[in-house]
């Protein structure tokens, strides 16, 4: 069965709601474009991770909305501009022929490799080398898969440094990929913490998926003692938070124990040490892409 597009050319502030009307009139999706994209008039659209842009749209937008075959995509046009109260765009349609659409979709994602033993790898896929670690996570089931310069970051310093048996504490746990990768990496008891419900779910799927045992859980979770105190603290969330939680998550990390920052752009790399200085003394240990990682030791009880 083929499927229809139907394309149109939108104002910024009008994009979402035509995008609302069409899928209110039957369009299985809508996709939002930068209509200059390729032209020297394209503009960029993104915000810092977590740190969502104030409009979903650019300047010129187009839209692209798919419909099943039995629809008419100019007459669900026309009722949608109706339902606006503004006049019927010009539209192209173009035909979308059925393919085999969860097959091309896993085709598109391969095994990433993280450090130099570390593979994040699909369930579709084998492990690339036997003697890999490795984390099976899917793309879209998981609030990250290690793509992110800020995940990587966080992984190769678990795989360079972290210690048989250490206790760990991942803050911010979104996939729970860092509390997974240090239990695989031989980590002792270890706890994530996130303050998305979905988050903490999405953590313990992988974790069982993995076959590894690791705890996860909300921060008013009795999981989560504030008195509780681990051998390494790692938090890769954004630079803002982390400022805010400096004296938290400084407390979290036992004498002689280190603490592990990412989420950090370059350029914000300095304030995020300065307002950690009172309790350790954090510096970058790895760049990438405009990311940092910093560390920071605590210093040994007397």
């Amino acid at each position: 069965m083929a499927f229809q597009e139907c394309v149109i050319e939108i104002a910024q502030e009008r994009a979402e709601a035509w995008s609302d009307a069409l899928f209110e009139l039957g369009a299985l999706s809508v996709s939002v474009e930068d209509a200059d994209a390729d032209t020297p008039d394209e503009q960029p659209l993104f915000g810092e991770p977590g740190m969502e842009p104030q409009r979903h749209a650019w300047q010129r937008s187009r839209l692209v909305a798919l419909f099943d075959a039995d629809i008419e995509p100019a007459l669900a046009l026309a009722a949608a501009a109706n339902a606006l109260g503004e006049a019927v765009p010009a539209h192209t349609l173009r035909e979308v022929q059925d393919q085999d659409w969860v097959r091309l979709t896993q085709s598109q994602f391969d095994p990433i490799q993280v450090g130099e033993r570390i593979w994040v790898v699909p369930s579709w896929h084998a492990a690339p080398e036997p003697d890999a670690v490795v984390l099976e996570l899917d793309p879209g089931l998981a609030f990250g898969t290690g793509s992110h310069p800020t995940t990587r970051l966080c992984m190769q310093w678990l795989e360079q440094n972290l210690r048989a048996g250490e206790t760990v504490l991942d803050y911010g746990c979104g996939s729970g990929i860092l509390a997974i990768v240090a239990r695989k990496l031989g980590a002792g008891d270890t706890l994530g913490i996130d303050i998305d419900p979905n988050a903490v779910e999405a953590s313990r799927f992988n974790a069982e998926r993995n076959r590894v045992s690791a705890t996860f859980a909300l921060p008013d979770s009795q999981a989560n003692a504030a008195d509780a105190v681990y051998d390494v603290v790692v938090a890769n969330i954004l630079s803002n938070p982390l400022k805010l939680m400096a004296a938290m998550l400084s407390a979290r990390v036992r004498p002689g124990g280190r603490l592990v920052l990412s989420g950090v752009l370059e350029r914000q790399a300095e304030e995020v040490a300065a307002a950690y200085a009172p309790w350790l003394a954090m510096s970058v240990w790895r760049s990438e892409e405009g990311w940092v990682c910093l560390h920071g030791q605590r210093g040994a009880a007397r």
